[in-house]
């Protein structure tokens, strides 16, 4: 039996408020995710659902409890390995495009990879092929202010999904989006997820959309129950 893309095992975080306040957020949130599997996660804004997937991304750390990406136990491990498994492994798209506004739609998608080591011709030609399974060839060499929000999106989807993660991890993708492109774009996001056979955690206000994926988890009182 294949071990879970992300397993997520009794997380627990806590701010300070300034002494001696203090907010838990997670308590004892568990998840496992399988391979190709897609989960929404409906929680609202302050519920902990960014500190969740930011833990789950490696971009954090809890408190307490433990995180395994494709089997292996990431928590305690130094921060360079993390660094690693992240760039590798994991894929993430924000509300906001956050592309660089310098470069061109290609030259955003083939970034990432370049980090990673690939060579400029290799990364182009990634650019390339990703922008074509969104419909957005004729759009490789404009600039993100050149786009149009459903465009800029999907070319954040494409960055996200660059160097060939295994898990992808998303904040209300289309929440900055209308309701139409905001449809029109989580198909191709979904399109791009079911080609590569990817998991993803997807968190979204949209009923409708969560309604779509494998399974829906709502955030209640720092824990993840289904929904």
């Amino acid at each position: 039996m294949n071990d879970p893309v992300l397993r997520l095992d009794a997380l627990v975080k806590r701010y300070h408020a300034g002494q001696p306040n203090e907010i838990t957020v997670l308590r004892d949130a568990s998840l496992e995710i399988a391979p190709g599997e897609v989960v929404a996660m409906v929680a609202p804004s302050g519920s902990g659902k960014s500190t969740l997937l930011h833990i789950a991304g490696l971009l954090d750390a809890p408190d307490s409890g433990a995180v395994a990406i494709n089997g292996t136990e990431v928590t305690g491990l130094p921060d360079r390995r993390r660094t690693a498994i992240r760039r590798d492994e994991v894929g993430f798209v924000y509300q906001f495009h956050h592309l660089l506004p310098e470069f061109s739609a290609a030259e955003n998608i083939a970034l990432p990879q370049l980090a990673a080591g690939a060579s400029r011709s290799t990364a182009m030609a990634r650019a390339a092929e990703l922008l074509d399974r969104v419909g957005l060839t004729e759009r490789a060499e404009h600039r993100p202010a050149e786009l149009s929000g459903g465009e800029q999106q999907r070319v954040a989807f494409c960055r996200a999904l660059a160097n060939g993660p295994s898990l992808l991890l998303a904040d209300e993708p289309t929440g900055n989006l209308d309701p139409a492109t905001s449809d029109r774009v989580f198909d191709a996001l979904m399109a791009l997820v079911r080609e590569t056979g990817m998991s993803a955690l997807i968190a979204t206000h949209n009923l409708e959309l969560a309604a779509r994926m494998d399974r829906v988890l709502r955030m209640e009182d720092g824990r993840l129950v289904a929904g």
